[in-house]
């Protein structure tokens, strides 16, 4: 193989830097020894992550981040709720406070850390790590889950309608099972997204694959002029009517129950919105929830795509790394980069799009494009 000087001059250095002698001397340099230490913490946490991320699904399992909201405890004063000796709870302590979760409160008591003082307000996220024993179950061997050798996965059952030639087939207990958690992580989503876009000058909103209607409840406080409709598979849509009725805003607000890829959507909203839908979904899949929204709208009508994407900057990891396993695992669905969205919803029949900037990326991008 031909390679070109510069590639030629990588393949030097990465030699180089591979040779133990070289990072010897390269851990005592005092001009490289900082750099040389944050790439050796770099490389074990990776190696360390599932410890890691253990210890938070401990810490979220025994409510520890709600407790200590309300004031530091010690070991001995926790004891009894983590149902351990104080020896075992102190050492699951400590080991939270290493990784930033808690924090020390004087010699003995430990209180929020800098990472775990976002988990009580945030309920999505602990409803996520819960969630999450079913991915660590399918990674277990990850080359079989990447060559295609596993004939099922906890969580693609668990998400049974991303790959259901038959989604509507689903019985009402795993409907209310997969919508309850989808419901409980939007709310950040949703207001993050509503800060970045206003919808003061649109008349009516249709959101596709919109589950209980946690998106459209939360578009409702914030837009109380707009007409709302939402549209998920015929089980699902009862749970979101029930919700409306519910938060009294059922006579703006109505559910249709259809499969988006086979049925023919509402008319008669000018902005439709796909929250968390199409990364969920193999190219095919996501071009015909494409091309049914814009079968929806009259020309001139808007479109927002409301996802985690790829290349977010500063949040890579996050796109390709973890929902790329995650959507492997569900077996269905892929994070894109921006300019990836932007051909396909061009492909489907809309223009002008652009991506709007969000607050917090890491989790929620926007794209907006308009019906041509």
């Amino acid at each position: 193989m031909q390679y070109s000087l510069i590639d030629r001059l990588r393949i030097w250095r990465d030699r180089k830097l591979a040779q133990p002698a070289f990072q010897r001397w390269a851990a005592d340099s005092w001009f490289t020894r900082r750099e040389a230490a944050r790439r050796a913490r770099g490389l074990f946490d990776i190696t360390a992550g599932f410890i890691y991320s253990q210890i938070l699904y401990a810490c979220v399992k025994l409510d520890l981040f709600d407790k200590l909201a309300d004031g530091p405890q010690s070991a001995a004063e926790l004891a009894d709720h983590m149902k351990m000796d104080v020896e075992a709870a102190d050492r699951l302590l400590r080991a939270a406070v290493a990784i930033d979760l808690l924090e020390r409160r004087g010699p003995e008591r430990y209180g929020l850390g800098k990472l775990g003082i976002a988990m009580p307000g945030n309920p999505g996220i602990a409803a996520m790590v819960r969630h999450h024993h079913m991915l660590y179950h399918d990674i277990d061997d990850p080359l079989a889950l990447f060559r295609g050798e596993l004939e099922e996965t906890e969580t693609g059952h668990y998400w049974s309608y991303a790959g259901s030639l038959d989604p509507a087939a689903d019985g009402e207990e795993r409907i209310a099972e997969y919508t309850t958690l989808m419901s409980t992580s939007i709310g950040f989503v949703a207001e993050d997204a509503l800060d970045a876009y206003s919808l003061k000058d649109h008349k009516c909103l249709m959101d596709i694959g919109g589950g209980e209607g946690r998106f459209v409840s939360k578009v409702a406080e914030r837009w109380p002029h707009l007409q709302l409709k939402l549209v998920d598979l015929p089980a699902v849509a009862e749970r979101a009517t029930k919700n409306f009725a519910e938060q009294g805003i059922g006579d703006r607000a109505t559910a249709h129950g259809c499969n988006v890829k086979k049925g023919e959507l509402p008319k008669g909203a000018d902005v439709v919105t796909l929250v968390r839908v199409i990364l969920d979904h193999n190219h095919d899949g996501a071009m015909e929830i494409l091309r049914a929204a814009r079968s929806a709208l009259e020309p001139g009508g808007t479109l927002l795509i409301i996802e985690p994407m790829s290349e977010a900057p500063g949040a890579e990891p996050v796109g390709d790394a973890y929902f790329g396993l995650y959507l492997l695992a569900m077996g269905s669905g892929r994070t894109r980069p921006p300019r990836m969205l932007k051909q396909m919803v061009e492909e489907a029949g809309f223009g002008e799009a652009r991506l709007v900037r969000t607050r917090r990326p890491i989790q929620t991008r926007l794209l907006v494009a308009r019906a041509v």
